[in-house]
């Protein structure tokens, strides 16, 4: 037999080295919806993992082929392989005798005779005829051969149930071979059973290892590695043992003593799994399957089945990510890709760096409550994405045409681009100057000390500053519609855009429901829906008009996103009012802060959600009355048209426009860099 010693191979971690890093866009895209949605951050990222990406498999996935593995497994598999094939083994014996005793003319009438009782009367029992012809005088040598390869293959199968590959490499094993086995297996227990008592040193490992190493191909580094390779399998063994019935578990325990002809192997292999199960009662040695195939499957590919399936429901517990303090990280890639192949470790190995890079970035972190929160971080970034995506909607929804100028005179905003044919801005001379010394570093055959395309201009933003107030109504009605996210995906667009572009201007967010309240970015995004009946105008309005009186210097803007009249108000006790259908003293509440608002000169736009007529009337008529404007967008045009409204209202020099010369500078700055450099604008000629 074989004694080449296997190579030992690093662990698959499943991955390309060379592989990009992970893209965090989509993934912060979808957990940002979630969490707008009303998740928190950690489910909001567990059910990305779970779903996936548009290019990448998720945890369900790959559990899916996990459960689909599993059921192929059981639906096509049988345990009675081995002893079907000892059947045949037992069934060409006789067959070959009857032929023989036919044959043979010199042979004693009588002999024959006794002979041919003795194969008629062979018990029904696959066991029992084995053992009944265990001392018979086999005529035919065919007979004989077939009988004797009773015996090796039992005793292959049941080696092979403890030392996988054993079947295959003992066909046609010499008697020196057996007699090997035997010495391994009883330097084997004697070396566990030391380690039971703690007696043993890394030396008797080492030494056992040097001496029967070619045994064991998975070259185990400590005596634990080895229990544990051994004990996993043994309890597999025994698990298809409690998987047969109980008639083939009869069968195959009393064949068991037939194995290469001498009870000695299977007293060595009991001592084995005595002493492996006391070492490692934490196996599963009490399981059992059913299984429901016509493939039979012999003892040692037969617990290889029940490995698999140990495999199989590690894998699912571990892709299910249900326990407490789970991490992709929990994954075993060797294990699933030894199960699913290659691609399947490689998917969850993304998974695994998408879940670490999320974690990692900056992009979520672990508040004082012990519960993942989204950073500033990514809230910018969603913010960007969002905001990209409204500029997409604005440039494309009525035909954009080029627009080569970055800013109309004004504030230089501290950003730079290539000049381009009809600009007017000043040059960035360090960045020029700059530009020029790099090409002719790269180029030393170029003299020219400034060439066209060194040039970059400063972008400048036009000089208005807004005090703005967007006012989002969180009445049931909006959660109950599917309004709820586009909302909130509204709000962070305008907060990303002022934040990150309009630094000057003043924005304060607020939430009106049953009553109002003024909100940062992070606890809008975050809130739930509401389930409380009220619309209190009036009382965000009351909000909206203290924001506008500390900043009296700068341009008021008013936007209201509401699908719904104003139902409740806040009284002089401060208590909240409701009544549907409206009382007039709510409205009257309501319109008396609307007329404060424009007495400070605000800017009034009026985002009317739904298809109530009675609703556009109202709205209609409040946003007449301050000179403001209702428009009716719909939900995905929402975050565009109220950021193209708060561009055009801050130019003050187009009440109410929706996009005025100062609204186009600002959108060309705004979005510039989202474009490659180059702004893309409608508006008027």
């Amino acid at each position: 037999m074989p004694r080449t010693r296997a190579s030992r191979f690093k662990k698959y971690d499943g991955g390309d080295p060379l592989a990009a890093p992970v893209d965090l866009a989509e993934a912060l895209d979808a957990i940002g919806e979630d969490v707008m949605a009303g998740y928190s951050p950690e489910r909001a990222m567990r059910e990305f993992l779970r779903r996936g990406g548009q290019d990448q498999a998720g945890l369900d996935e790959l559990a899916r082929k996990v459960a689909e593995k599993r059921r192929e497994l059981l639906q096509q598999n049988n345990l009675d392989g081995t002893l079907r094939e000892v059947r045949e083994l037992l069934d060409k014996a006789v067959l070959e005798e009857r032929k023989q005793l036919a044959r043979d003319a010199m042979m004693d009438d009588a002999d024959r005779a006794f002979r041919e009782m003795q194969l008629e009367n062979l018990s029904p029992s696959t066991a029992a005829a084995v053992s009944e012809l265990s001392d018979y005088d086999w005529q035919s040598p065919e007979a004989r051969a077939a009988y004797e390869e009773i015996k090796d293959l039992l005793g292959r199968e049941l080696l092979d149930q403890r030392f996988k590959g054993m079947k295959d490499a003992l066909e046609g094993a010499t008697d020196a071979d057996r007699a090997a086995i035997n010495e391994m297996l009883g330097d084997l227990n004697e070396l566990l059973a030391k380690h039971a008592q703690g007696e043993d040193t890394p030396e008797d490992f080492a030494d056992f290892m040097a001496k029967h190493g070619e045994f064991f191909p998975e070259n185990p580094q400590s005596i634990d590695e080895l229990l544990d390779t051994m004990a996993q399998r043994a309890a597999a063994a025994q698990r298809m043992l409690n998987s047969m019935s109980p008639e083939q578990r009869q069968e195959l325990m009393e064949l068991s003593a037939q194995a290469f002809g001498s009870p000695e192997l299977m007293d060595q292999l009991g001592q084995l799994d005595a002493n492996l199960q006391s070492l490692r009662p934490g196996e599963d040695w009490g399981g059992s399957e059913r299984f429901d195939g016509e493939q039979g499957v012999g003892l040692g590919d037969g617990t290889g089945v029940l490995q698999d399936l140990a495999d199989l429901d590690d894998l699912a517990e571990q892709l299910a990510q249900s326990y407490n303090g789970s991490r992709m990280d929990d994954v075993d890639l060797d294990k699933l890709a030894r199960q699913l192949g290659d691609q399947a470790a490689v998917d969850a190995k993304t998974l695994q760096e998408l879940e670490k890079a999320l974690r990692d970035s900056g992009t979520l972190k672990r508040g004082s409550d012990g519960q993942l929160k989204l950073t500033p971080k990514a809230m910018r970034q969603l913010g960007k994405a969002l905001l990209k995506d409204v500029a997409q909607r604005m440039s494309g929804r009525q035909g954009a045409r080029e627009m080569n100028k970055a800013g109309a005179a004004g504030e230089r905003s501290g950003a730079t681009r290539e000049w381009a044919f009809g600009d007017t801005e000043p040059w960035d001379l360090p960045r020029t100057i700059l530009n020029g010394v790099g090409r002719r570093a790269t180029d030393p055959s170029d003299r020219r000390l400034i060439a066209i395309d060194d040039v970059e201009v400063q972008e400048t933003e036009a000089r208005t500053q807004a005090c703005v107030a967007l006012l989002v109504d969180t009445s049931f009605s909006m959660a109950m519609d599917g309004r709820w996210v586009p909302m909130k995906r509204t709000a962070l667009a305008l907060h990303t855009l002022i934040k990150s572009r309009f630094r000057g201007d003043h924005l304060q967010l607020i939430g009106f429901g049953r009553h109002a309240e003024v909100m940062d970015i992070e606890q809008l995004t975050a809130l739930d829906a509401r389930w409380d009946k009220g619309t209190n105008l009036h009382h965000a309005l009351l909000l909206a008009n203290r924001h506008f009186r500390k900043h009296p210097n700068a341009q008021p803007v008013l936007l209201i996103v509401t699908d719904g009249e104003p139902t409740s108000h806040l009284e002089a006790s401060g208590d909240v009012y409701f009544s549907y259908p409206p009382h007039p003293v709510t409205i009257a509440n309501a319109v008396r802060e609307l007329d404060n608002s424009r007495r400070m000169g605000a800017q009034t736009t009026f985002f009317r959600l739904g298809d109530d007529p009675g609703l556009a009337r109202f709205i209609e008529q409040m946003a007449q009355r301050v000179d403001g404007r209702m428009v009716s967008p719909e939900l995905d045009d929402l975050g565009a048209a109220v950021v193209g409204s708060y561009l055009g209202s801050r130019d003050a020099g187009r009440p109410g426009g929706m996009f005025g010369s100062g609204g186009m500078t600002a959108m060309r700055s705004a979005y510039g860099d989202m474009f490659g450099g180059r702004g893309y604008w409608v508006g008027d000629d």
